[in-house]
Formats: C-alpha cells, structure tokens, sequence
C-alpha cells in the first residue's frame, strides 16, 4: 500500500473529527444534549469537554497537562515512524490502514489539547466563539478535547445480589466519545482480529 492511500485515510478522518468538534464548539453550550436523529433516542450529541486522556484520566498539577501533551507529542511521532516503516517495508494492507486510522486518532485529540486553549472561549455558560477578542479559555497545550457522540443503548438495574452497586440504576453504553476515538478503536480492534495478516510470521 503507497504512504499518499495512508495519508487520505489519515486526512479525511482528520477533516471529519475536526469538523464535528467545531461545529459542537461553536453551536453547542457545554453539557448540551441534543437528538439528531428523529424517533431514535439512543443517540445524543452531548457536548462534553475532556481535560485529560481516556476516559477522563488527569495528571494533577499545573504541568500535568503540559506533561500529557507532550507525551502524546511523543507517541504519534512513534506512530509516524511506525507508519513510515510499514510502508517502506511493504507491510500488509490491513496493518498501513489500522496505523494511519490510529494515527489520525492520535493527531486529531492533540490538535484539541495543542490549539483549541487559544482558538476558542469557553463553552461553560455559552456557545464558544472563534478567536475571541478577549483571548481563549486556556493558553497554548492546554485545551480540552472535544467529546460529543453519546449511545446510551439501554438502562437497567444491577441484581440485588451483587455487592455495592446492586439494586442501583446503570447506563449501557454511557461514554461519550469522539470521532478520533471511534478512529483509534476501529484501527486497534482491526489490528487484533487480523494480526496474523498484520504481523505475518517470518518463514
């Protein structure tokens, strides 16, 4: 596979992500939910801004952040290498298109947490603007990723019998995500069901 195919898989999935979180930012209040899709209630954009890595996960301390995204900096100049490899090295089809959608994943949370600090205001009490006179909400390496896709596919109620939390009302599936992550998922779970096509054995 060429590294240009890898590169329009890692750019349309960029221009996709980035296009949804602005358009969240700049049309959405922070924890505004809405159904986009009529008569289908287990779909929600959720307006939802993450300070940290997955699922919410934060350094403490005012370098916490800085060290987080330069660590992310670090990790996606792996995956580049990695990516740049396989290719040079004639590596299967599904393992260039599992990297470049990891890849784009990546990049496209790093672009929130590098820019959005100083591109955007706050969404906590209204709608976001662009490059606001005033400055942003927070300084360059120091934005929030964008979260907005909600599915939460159904409710019910732990069995009594399991301690702590039975008898207590849940949500299936109740994280709230975004288009770079569905990018990391998808490549990372392609790569564990095909990995004996991905990572052949040497004869």
């Amino acid at each position: 596979m060429k590294l240009y195919k890898a590169i329009l898989i890692i750019a349309l999935v960029l221009i996709v992500d980035q296009a949804s979180k602005i358009y969240i930012k700049l049309n959405y209040m922070l924890r505004d939910s809405r159904n986009p899709i009529v008569d289908w209630d287990k779909f929600q954009l959720l307006f939802y801004e993450n300070p940290g890595a997955a699922w919410g996960f934060e350094l403490p301390g005012d370098y916490g952040k800085i060290v987080l995204t330069v660590f992310r900096l670090f990790a996606i100049c792996g995956i580049g290498y990695w990516l740049w490899k396989s290719v040079k090295n004639n590596g299967h089809k599904i393992l260039i298109i599992c990297i470049s959608l990891i890849f784009a994943g990546a990049l496209g949370n790093i672009i929130d947490s590098v820019f959005y600090g100083e591109l955007f205001s706050s969404s906590a009490n209204s709608v976001a603007t662009f490059l606001p006179a005033d400055g942003g909400y927070g300084s360059w390496f120091h934005g929030e990723v964008v979260d907005m896709l909600y599915f939460p596919l159904f409710d019910g109620i732990w069995p009594q019998w399991i301690p702590i939390i039975g008898g207590q009302t849940f949500s299936f599936f109740n994280a709230v995500f975004n288009v770079a992550d569905s990018s990391i998922t998808v490549g990372v779970i392609l790569l564990i069901l095909f990995s004996k096509k991905a990572f052949p054995e040497k004869k």
